[in-house]
């Protein structure tokens, strides 16, 4: 006779605090010590929450270079009816933390897949911002190599919404001037180690939060930034930034680059320099440049 199949386990997605460890949800702490494992990012760091709260669940790890390897292993216990708790490091689990891949699986394969909500660190930063709330876009952390970034904030410089960023300490001076360069002077807050022992939070426009940290050296602890969405557009025409604030004097406008060619064209530059330039000016690779503008009207010189 066959026997009939287990119950699948559950997988719960729990959200664990970003810095103070009393804020983690009476539920959260149910769960934690309810199920058959806890994956997470780094066992030591989880196992300090589980003992403050005289939880001895076993744990796994579970981070970004392991998740494609362990998510089978994770996916049969699911199957064979032992439920699972999913966390991060800090906060909730898939927002630029390891995760999305187990729960998309999970879900591919049918099996239940639950959230246990708590602390997220971009939702605390944007509630206590005084930025507007009705509308946001998260956009986590912008790639750490100049010219990507740039670009990457080229592509969000029209964006209406609250924007919501991730940056490590050592690459934030470098952004805060790229987010200047490209978005304009805008209005933004600084969320720094929230809710721990040095928790700082500082509103200004975002010439003021680079002053603020560039004046003190190194910067340490995790970072939120929130920048003000663009604003009417009919206003940027008469104040000359984005937003609803003028730019910062002495930040250029950033053009786009088949409008910048054909103005370094119209210079007298050959069609190689002219495509040099752009890129260099713009941080963006040669081989972009030179497609785009290809793809408009011909006519701006010979290399």
């Amino acid at each position: 006779m066959t026997e009939p199949a287990a119950t699948p386990g559950v997988l719960h997605v729990v959200a664990t605090p970003i810095g103070n460890l009393e804020d983690i949800t009476l539920r959260a702490l149910r769960i934690l010590g309810e199920v058959d494992l806890v994956a997470c990012e780094d066992t030591r760091r989880t196992g300090s929450l589980l003992r403050r709260h005289g939880i001895s669940t076993p744990t796994t790890s579970f981070f970004e270079h392991n998740e494609r390897r362990k998510s089978p292993a994770l996916l049969a216990a699911l199957r064979s009816g032992k439920s699972v708790a999913l966390v991060s490091d800090a906060g909730t689990p898939g927002l630029s933390d390891p995760g999305y891949r187990l729960v998309r699986d999970a879900r591919r394969d049918g099996l239940p897949v639950v959230p246990v909500p708590g602390p997220n660190a971009a939702v605390a930063a944007l509630s206590v911002s005084g930025l507007p709330t009705d509308r946001f876009l998260f956009v986590g952390f912008l790639p750490s190599r100049p010219g990507p970034r740039r670009r990457a904030l080229l592509d969000l410089a029209a964006a209406r919404p609250t924007l919501v960023f991730y940056e490590s300490p050592v690459r934030v001076l470098a952004a805060l001037v790229d987010l200047v360069e490209v978005l304009g002077d805008r209005e933004a807050f600084l969320c720094r180690e929230a809710t721990k022992a040095h928790e700082e939070y500082v509103r200004g426009r975002l010439r003021d939060i680079h002053g603020h940290l560039s004046a003190r050296g190194a910067v340490r602890g995790e970072i939120v930034l929130v920048v003000a969405g663009a604003g009417d557009p009919r206003k940027q025409g008469r104040s000359g930034g984005a937003g609803d604030h003028p730019r910062a004097a002495g930040v250029r406008e950033v053009e786009e680059p088949e409008h910048l060619f054909a103005r370094l064209a119209a210079e007298g530059r050959t069609r190689r320099d002219a495509v040099k330039e752009v890129a260099r000016r713009l941080g963006l690779p040669a081989r972009e440049v030179y497609r785009r503008v290809l793809a408009t009207k011909p006519g701006h010189g010979d290399a």
